[in-house]
């Protein structure tokens, strides 16, 4: 999937990695709006393996959570939770961690007056 804020640029892409983001469908360990891209519901129908997708996901089906303020600080940690989150790692022209970077800045700031929408190009494989 490749992730980015709506009218923003791109955080995060697994397929400029070559690490797809993998979870089991209904574990609870991704976001609810991503799992409602691939599963179906709200009027949307249930991706089949192969299709292609892109889901424009609301800040309250994405990472509203991770911006509530810890007591004393600006950002929230964005280490865990719900994923897909980018890895903390350097990559070659990038400042420091890059994409988690980018993303925490969006997602995690308690300062932030808004969370915009999450806008994510899914592919899915495996089976259904």
């Amino acid at each position: 999937s490749t992730t980015g804020a709506r009218y923003g640029a791109k955080i995060d892409s697994t397929a400029e990695r070559q690490q797809p983001y993998a979870w089991a469908l209904g574990d609870g360990s991704t976001i609810p709006g991503l799992e409602q891209a691939v599963a179906g519901g709200g009027g949307v129908p249930p991706m089949l393996p192969g299709g292609v997708r892109r889901a424009i996901i609301p800040s309250s089906l994405a990472y509203e959570g991770l911006a509530r303020p810890l007591p004393g600080l600006q950002y929230q940690e964005c280490g865990g939770g719900f994923g897909p989150i980018p890895p903390r790692e350097v990559r070659p022209g990038d400042m420091g961690e890059g994409a988690f970077q980018r993303f925490k800045n969006i997602y995690c700031n308690a300062n932030r007056p808004y969370q915009p929408d999450l806008v994510m190009d899914i592919k899915l494989y495996g089976k259904r």
